[in-house]
């Protein structure tokens, strides 16, 4: 069977940024937990990110206890799509993709958002 990956659609989809869902494995209660999210493709890698802010997300909480997701595409292609998740944290690697992340929201608070905001690269299985 051909994985949903490879249909030219999703790869289309997956070009160019916008809402997407995730579902995670709670880390306490092992519940799925699914939450919206906006993917960035930086240089052909699916990326996933978000504002600023001092305390860690439950979803990225999630990932580091458990990196295995799902990824879901809606919109015109829908699509469930299983991946694992890796937090970017090499500083020059960090910098490079949260600088076009932070161009991509018109933000100019890289040095922020190196410090305060997730950043997670999802390799599809």
């Amino acid at each position: 069977m051909q994985s949903p990956v490879a249909d030219p659609s999703v790869q289309r989809a997956l070009t160019r940024p916008h809402l997407i869902d995730i579902t995670t494995t709670g880390r306490r209660s092992g519940e799925p937990r699914r939450i919206e999210l906006v993917f960035h493709n930086v240089d052909g890698r699916v990326v996933l990110s978000g504002m600023p802010r001092a305390t860690p997300r439950a979803w990225l909480l999630n990932m580091r206890a458990d990196p295995h997701i799902t990824f879901h595409l809606k919109g015109p292609v829908k699509a469930d799509l299983a991946a694992t998740a890796r937090e970017i944290s090499e500083p020059a690697e960090r910098r490079r993709v949260m600088e076009q992340v932070a161009r991509n929201w018109n933000r100019s608070d890289v040095d922020r958002m190196m410090v305060e905001s997730p950043l997670v690269e999802v390799v599809f299985d």
